[in-house]
């Protein structure tokens, strides 16, 4: 018998994609509700191999992502909302993006440690140019952040206490997460993405879903090569700064101080390693990712303090949700 830890990282690689085939063909989604349904039952419904369910169903019964009862499988309470589709906190779109966009490129580690990453990546175009190629992979990788983000978004604003802020800029804010989840808590609040024109069309269906009219804007750029940011008086970098190296951050966190109103300020939201960077699990895998897919990394929250300072931002604080992303809020004199 394995150590149980040794187990789960033989095993693993099964468990994500068996996660990510029932989530896939709605083997999670038809048992939501449910006390109890047979392979059979689920097999003739979903119109799927009997023989192939019934053995992807044992696979996740003994990871404990379902349970087998007498009566047949049923999701355990404590997943429902992660796989239901309808839920904010559902994370079929991320998975997607585990096995279809990281498992892609996680070969690539094998040169990184004998070469490593500048040497390998030196022919290559930036990350992001690859990952807003297409509309398809636009699309894609705009409905994973979007799954990752939203749910604690809407916990990040009441954190960051937005009742004195007029016009939050949502730097690289992608599918408009945070801000959707801040106007929808700030009724005065106005907002604006600021992200790569690949972004647009895509803000601009959330728009017209959510009925926002004109309080959510878009503004097309670059952040790397433009010189300036939009004016406002919040900056937000939800799941950004970790994309990048210090340097870069260092010129975000820059550009977003001169742009921002006096008395301003800027949020910074990110998973955060523990100060002694043993963990969490999720920090440490994700920062093995960033590696892979991005030039960036995962920080403590002193290292973003040490950032903020470095650009001019004072009077730092850290707020913690209770999911797996947080906040370190600093401001402008």
């Amino acid at each position: 018998m394995l150590p149980e830890a040794l187990e789960r990282a033989v095993f693993g690689m099964y468990a994500t994609h068996a996660l990510h085939l029932a989530d896939t063909h709605g083997v999670l989604r038809f048992l939501l509700g449910r006390d109890g349904t047979s392979a059979a039952e689920m097999a003739a419904a979903l119109d799927l191999d009997e023989e192939t369910l019934t053995r992807l169903l044992i696979a996740l019964d003994a990871l404990a992502l379902v349970e087998s009862t007498p009566s047949g499988y049923r999701l355990p309470d404590s997943m429902a909302p992660f796989v239901d589709p309808a839920s904010p906190r559902h994370i079929g779109g991320f998975v997607h993006h585990l096995v279809h966009g990281a498992a892609a490129r996680m070969p690539v580690l094998d040169d990184y440690l004998r070469r490593g990453k500048a040497a390998v990546d030196a022919a290559l175009p930036p990350p992001f140019d690859t990952i807003y190629a297409t509309e398809q992979s636009t699309a894609a990788f705009l409905h994973a952040m979007w799954q990752l983000s939203f749910s604690v978004s809407g916990e990040l604003a009441a954190l960051a206490g937005l009742e004195e802020t007029t016009h939050l800029i949502d730097v690289g804010g992608a599918g408009g997460a945070f801000a959707v989840a801040a106007l929808e808590r700030a009724p005065h609040l106005r907002a604006t993405v600021y992200d790569l024109p690949q972004v647009e069309p895509h803000l601009a269906a959330t728009v017209a879903e959510r009925g926002l009219g004109e309080r959510l804007g878009f503004v097309a750029g670059d952040f790397l090569r433009d010189d300036q940011l939009p004016a406002g008086d919040c900056f937000a970098f939800g799941y950004i700064l970790s994309d990048w190296t210090d340097e870069t951050c260092l010129a975000l966190l820059s550009k977003a101080y001169r742009a921002c109103s006096p008395g301003g300020r800027v949020l910074v939201m990110e998973r955060l390693f523990d100060e002694d960077r043993r963990g969490p699990l999720a920090t440490a895998v994700m920062n093995l990712s960033m590696h892979v897919e991005t030039q960036g990394r995962h920080r403590t929250a002193a290292e973003y303090t040490g950032l903020l300072a470095r650009a001019g931002w004072t009077d730092s604080r850290v707020a913690r949700s209770s999911q797996d992303k947080h906040l370190v809020v600093a401001h402008k004199p």
